[in-house]
């Protein structure tokens, strides 16, 4: 028998559907946390999913400038969803409505720094639980995790974008399809194309 204590084996990294189960698992409880503090404001659910998009277009994290219609796009909700969510967000505070000096047709959303205490002082215990998990892991852990949680994240809005404008062209499809249905049994008149899109209420 060896003196030699054994080697203890490297931990397996987990499978795919381990990854599925821990991802879930964080976007559950960041669900949540969103879903608490949207009571706690008085507001929808929707409307803090819209306020985050507001927030990473006013510090640039992600470009151009935030419209109703990227909004729209972006949590594929209608026009006049949209704008409810606005009018909601702009009286509690968060947000102000904008015309575009070099296009005045063109409405811009603004998140309003002041507000962004609130959101400071109900998620800061996030960022200090975000801090004290990471102090747990070396530096080069650290920049897997961001590089799989950046590829993880731009991976699935690749995924989300997709599905959208592969259920927009079916829709569009189906809309034609209709059109052309309804206006054969009226009696053959000219055949109508899908409605458009009603313009955006400011």
């Amino acid at each position: 028998m060896s003196d030699q204590e054994p080697t203890a084996e490297a931990p397996r990294p987990p499978d795919s559907k381990a990854f599925g189960n821990l991802l879930q698992g964080l976007a559950s409880e960041m669900n949540l946390l969103g879903h608490d503090f949207a009571a706690a404001q008085g507001l929808h659910a929707t409307d803090v999913q819209a306020l985050l998009a507001i927030m990473r277009g006013s510090t640039g994290i992600t470009p151009g400038p935030v419209t109703p219609s990227r909004l729209r796009e972006e949590l594929a909700l209608t026009s006049g969803a949209v704008t409810a969510v606005l009018d909601r967000l702009e009286r509690a505070g968060h947000i102000h409505r904008s015309r575009d000096a070099a296009d005045r047709r063109q409405v811009q959303v603004h998140y309003n720094p002041g507000a962004s205490r609130m959101a400071a002082a109900w998620f800061a215990p996030v960022a200090a639980c975000t801090d004290s998990v990471a102090a747990e892991f070396s530096p080069d852990e650290l920049r897997t995790v961001a590089r799989f949680l950046g590829r993880m994240t731009t991976g699935l809005e690749e995924l989300r974008r997709t599905r959208r404008d592969d259920a927009g062209a079916a829709g569009a499809d189906a809309a034609r399809g209709g059109a052309v249905r309804v206006a054969a049994q009226a009696g053959g008149g000219a055949q109508a194309g899908p409605d458009s899109e009603p313009p955006i209420r400011i």
